[in-house]
């Protein structure tokens, strides 16, 4: 192998691998256009790498979808003389990679899974031997491997293991890493490199006239020479007219003066690639094979070179191309190559090619969901989908299989899929068997049709565990109907929770009554606890109907039991989508137990992991994440998730949520009205969907508070007696505590006071609660002049600091100070009410006239109040409120 002008790459490859023997591995990527020498430099560092164990792989366009087919190019070799150690511990999780028979999930089968323990098996190899990794053509890498190796870069440069990778210039490929581009041969070069071929120093015209031509590159030059018979100043005509694109046709017409059986070779070899099946496609025998490559070589048709491959490939009419494509198809199909390598080939066929075309199809899919690529599962599904009856069981089973493949990326294409499938089964139970793929909450957004289709099936089928199972997606598909809500307490009391639908069903119906308050907290929370206990935890539960069981248990303030089982979980999940659900999940459970602190780190840890964009249904992850974001009255968290909704069609009541939250952003920014209106909106939303739950959707509580923002105490004390009434009939501490909180601000005298002690002694098992009551509750006493204020702030003080609630912890530190920008002041029922008449633009007359009552007292209760408030005029009285009764806290 001839390197000329290569030094300086050489220099860097050698540092890079001087580098890797020392432990500190890396990124090589050698980049540019076809033919400029990135081979023949993956060459030269292979024979300098002793002492490395040097793995190699050729990626190929034909094979761009066998998954994880140039990690299995790599490691295959080592897995096959000591693959039963090298596969244990977390390097098992690659297991899937390369074994063909491991059982499909039967949830969802994770690229991430594999890629870890791709990772850890590379570095087990690493740790006994130096590893370099080269890679030709990584453009046609195929997405899961080039995804691995992408991960790879945060972990070699601690590890011995030195990637080196050829790629072209504009094709996608690694990211970061040392680049390596080797640059055009000079005259001199070209010089050197002819009178190396053919033994004489070559003219100068001749050596401009190659460089005019080739601009330097290499595999074009040795194009050129084979075409000339001497480097002389003669040839110089001949030479021009050799371009890159006549030399293509040039080759082209060199092959068709070749005998017949070396033409077939080419062809084949065109279609086939490097393959030992070569010379079978072209109908040789191993003698004739040989004989065709020898004669080949001799014309300089070196069928090695991607471009000579290419040229013959593109010269074949598209018929006659086709007909090439189907016998290597089927003949790599009948000599055992793997699954996947053959429907990779079959997604470029344009024709049919019979039964075991849609059998191979069908099992590189299977092969491909084991490895955790679920796209490329559904693009070999799509293909077999080409080639079968439109009204067969076989198009309804393959639909299914496609539908499965798609719920991790694709879940609405997944629901329509089913629902193309369902009608085309014969058998009642088949029909219930493709319906139950769908998880529940997949079907929140479902159009009719598809929730009509689940209602017709259901009163089919005589299995009964299919029955359950169907009711639960029946009842999760209506749940924004409120006659579809109206008997799930009286239904889930008739469910034991024995068998998996049953507790699929449980859950759903829980959830149900948790959202419509139906049946008590407590009632709804044993219940709850019960399901929790008989499902060992594990992280693709995010993709069942259990999210809705944990959302339930918060609800119900009984969340504990749910802290362990989410930490099991976690620890045990290795995709972006499992830890990112789970910590969702967390940051609602952490926010109902009163540990704010905790759940905003959980909630900003999912939301970095892009929450609301993850492949799936993440509507119950979505509210959960928005009731914390609401709790904390945290503006970066709600701006995140309003910018990172998912652009999709949600159920009212969802809808409202979002809204919801969206009131919230205004009233931070000050657009108190504006908030109000909409609160009140969604309110009404809620209420003719039948959801009622007070500490899922508190929305009674905040309408409360923007009232006292306006300065109507009236209505706010009206709206914070419905959340009441509410938090009563559903029972959770959290719930009463709160309505408890927000009623006793607004109402004076003693009765608030006693309302707010109240509300600490009801929140005593949640510290951030607490702690904002009994600030509530310091500040009026103090203002009464009444000596437990103090004890009362520094109990609120120790709880905040406590439960991680800095900026709470802050406001109360002021109190204590007596530097606080306002404190809750004791005004009489009169006083809120006139005060609230003035900040709304009456007069002193207007309001004696309201109010049945004479100008003077009207004055008499100003005047108090103003005293209270600290303040002077009417104009400040309106703010003097606002600072009074603060809404953040």
């Amino acid at each position: 192998m001839i390197l000329l002008e290569r030094t300086e790459e050489l220099r860097r490859l050698t540092q890079a691998l001087h580098r890797a023997r020392q432990g500190h591995g890396g990124q090589v990527v050698i980049t540019g256009p076809l033919g400029c020498g990135k081979s023949a430099l993956l060459d030269a560092i292979r024979t300098q790498a002793t002492g490395f164990r040097v793995l190699t792989a050729t990626c190929s366009a034909l094979e761009q979808d066998f998954a994880f087919g140039v990690a299995r190019q790599l490691l295959d070799p080592v897995l096959a003389q000591d693959g039963a150690r090298l596969l244990s511990g977390p390097a098992g999780l690659a297991r899937p990679v390369f074994e063909e028979d491991t059982p499909v999930d039967s949830v969802f089968a994770v690229q991430e899974a594999a890629i870890s323990g791709l990772t850890a098996l590379l570095r087990a190899i690493g740790a006994e031997q130096p590893v370099v990794l080269l890679i030709d053509d990584l453009q046609w890498a195929d997405d899961p491997s080039l995804h691995w190796l992408v991960t790879l870069r945060a972990v070699l440069e601690s590890e011995p293991v030195l990637l080196v990778a050829a790629t072209r210039d504009c094709a996608r490929g690694l990211i970061g890493g040392t680049e390596i581009r080797p640059e055009p041969l000079s005259p001199q070069a070209i010089a050197d490199l002819v009178e190396r071929r053919v033994g004489r120093c070559p003219d100068e015209e001749f050596v401009a006239a190659c460089h005019a031509v080739t601009g330097g590159n290499p595999m074009f030059l040795c194009a050129v020479l084979h075409h000339v018979t001497s480097p002389t100043a003669d040839q110089v005509p001949h030479v021009r007219e050799l371009r890159p694109a006549r030399l293509r046709e040039r080759l082209v017409r060199d092959l068709a003066t070749q005998p017949r059986f070396a033409q077939d070779f080419a062809k084949a070899a065109a279609v086939l690639g490097e393959d030992e099946l070569v010379g079978r496609l072209a109908g040789l025998t191993e003698r004739q094979a040989h004989e065709a490559q020898r004669v080949l070589d001799q014309a300089g048709l070196v069928l090695g070179r991607p471009v000579i491959r290419d040229a013959i490939e593109e010269s074949m009419p598209v018929g006659e191309r086709d007909d090439w494509q189907a016998k290597a198809v089927k003949l790599l199909h009948d000599n055992g190559r793997p699954a996947e390598q053959v429907a990779a080939r079959l997604l470029t066929a344009t024709s049919a090619h019979g039964p075991w075309a849609i059998e191979a199809l069908g099992e590189a899919a299977a092969t491909a969901l084991r490895r955790g690529a679920p796209e490329v599962a559904a693009r070999y599904l799509r293909r077999a989908l080409r080639d079968v009856a439109r009204d067969s069981e076989q198009r309804a089973r393959l639909l299914v299989d496609l539908a499965t493949a798609e719920r991790l990326f694709d879940p609405a294409a997944s629901v329509r899929h089913i629902s193309y499938a369902v009608p085309l089964f014969r058998e009642a139970e088949e029909r219930a068997a493709a319906l139950v793929r769908i998880a529940p909450t997949a079907l929140g957004s479902a159009p009719r049709p598809v929730r009509d289709l689940i209602d017709q099936v259901a009163g089919l089928t005589s299995d009964q565990e299919l029955a359950y199972r169907l009711e639960a997606r029946q009842r999760y598909a209506w749940h924004s109907d409120p006659a579809s809500l109206a008997d799930s307490a009286q239904r889930l009391r008739q469910i034991s929770g024995v068998t998996p639908g049953e507790r699929e069903l449980q859950i759903v119906l829980l959830d149900a009554a948790m959202l419509t308050a139906r049946m008590p907290a407590h009632e709804v929370a044993a219940i709850a606890r019960t399901v929790l206990r008989q499902e060992p935890p594990h992280p693709k539960h995010v993709h069942t109907a259990l999210p809705l069981l944990i959302k339930v248990l918060a609800a119900a303030d009984a969340a504990h039991e749910a802290v362990p089982w989410l930490d099991q979980a976690l620890g045990q999940a290795t995709t972006t989508v499992e830890q990112a659900l789970i910590r969702a999940q967390q940051s609602f459970v952490l926010m109902h137990l009163g540990k704010p602190g905790e759940a905003r780190v959980a909630a900003e840890h999912a939301v970095d992991l892009a929450v609301l964009d993850w492949r799936g249904d993440t509507t119950t992850a979505a509210v959960g994440l928005i009731a914390v974001a609401m709790d904390l009255r945290d503006p970066g968290l709600i701006a995140k998730l309003l910018a990172s909704r998912p652009d999709r069609d949600e159920p009212a009541g969802v809808e409202a949520v979002y809204r919801m939250l969206h009131a919230m952003g205004e009233a931070l920014a000050g657009e108190h009205a504006q908030a109000l209106e909409r609160l009140q909106d969604c309110g009404r939303v809620f209420d003719a969907a039948g959801w009622r739950n007070p500490v899922l959707l508190p929305w009674c509580v905040y309408v409360a508070r923007l009232h006292a923002q306006l300065g109507d105490f009236a209505a706010a004390r009206e709206a914070a007696a419905a959340g009441w009434d509410r938090a009563v009939e559903w029972g959770a501490p959290l719930g009463i505590g709160r309505a408890l909180t927000v009623l006793g601000r607004y109402t004076p005298g003693g009765q608030g006071l006693e309302m707010l002690r109240e509300a600490v002694e009801v929140l005593h098992a949640n510290p951030f609660e607490r702690a904002k009551t009994l600030l509530h509750l310091g500040a009026r006493e103090r203002a009464d002049g009444d000596p437990q204020a103090q004890s009362r702030l520094s109990d609120a003080y120790q709880l905040a600091v406590e439960s991680g609630a800095e900026r709470l912890a802050q406001r109360i530190a002021q109190e204590l100070d007596g530097n606080s920008p306002g404190i809750v002041v004791a005004l009489t029922r009169a006083e809120f009410k006139v005060a609230g008449l003035v900040v709304r633009g009456l007069t002193n007359a207007e309001i004696a006239d309201e109010l049945a009552v004479t100008s003077r007292a009207i004055e008499k209760h100003l005047t108090n109040s103003f005293r209270k408030l600290g303040i002077r005029r009417r104009t400040e009285l309106a703010g003097a409120l606002a600072r009074a009764y603060p809404p953040d806290a």
